[in-house]
């Protein structure tokens, strides 16, 4: 196997059909053995408090990193790209719903107002001596949704493995009236963030 060739610790198809947009050699090894309960409450309403942004970064960016160790273990002389994205808005963090009840739940959370999407991405070389991590932020702001609107997207998008409940490619962008920041940032891989920690450790897409 080409030890040139980068590891995507992730199975999120958006995250795979961006980097085959870039153009970039990869393959895909699940993370395993990383407890995301840990930042996100198995994935509900978490109900306590975001004591400041700069540990909830600190959390997201740690996920990653773990994700890309599980992998990096087994892959020693590998490059692995770990990446964790979660949803906030009045201080609570919102993961990804278990159930058509707390999608629906965070869908009226988020309905009318602005929240924030954090993405954090990790690069982990073991060989190397490689681990950097940074993170993207970006403001959303949705429209008025109705509880009958929630329920159709639900319905038709089948939200369950999106941090907040949505996707906002699709038919979810008709849920966002305004993007502040990064898009492919909401949708799971922010590109320039990427580029420029490939390029940090010698590995510049273009």
């Amino acid at each position: 196997m080409d030890d040139k060739l980068l590891i995507l610790a992730s199975e999120s198809p958006r995250r795979k059909a961006i980097l085959e947009s870039l153009g970039v050699e990869f393959e895909i090894v699940p993370p395993a053995g990383v407890d995301e309960e840990m930042l996100l409450g198995g994935g509900l309403v978490a109900r306590t408090k975001i004591e400041t942004e700069e540990k909830l970064i600190e959390r997201v960016e740690r996920l990653a990193l773990l994700k890309a160790y599980s992998v990096a273990q087994t892959h020693a002389s590998r490059l692995v790209l770990g990446a964790d994205t979660i949803v906030a808005i009045d201080s609570v963090v919102l993961g990804k719903p278990r159930d058509e009840e707390a999608a629906a739940e965070m869908l009226g959370m988020l309905s009318g107002k602005t929240h924030y999407v954090y993405t954090s991405l990790a690069l982990v070389n073991i060989a190397d001596g490689i681990e950097i991590a940074g993170t993207e932020k970006t403001a959303v702001t949705f429209n008025e949704l109705s509880d009958e609107k929630i329920g159709r997207y639900i319905e038709r998008d089948q939200p369950f493995d999106k941090a907040g409940g949505y996707a906002i490619q699709g038919i979810g962008s008709l849920l966002v009236r305004r993007v502040n920041g990064c898009y492919f940032n909401v949708v799971g891989l922010p590109v320039s963030l990427l580029e420029k920690m490939l390029t940090d450790v010698g590995r510049a897409i273009l």
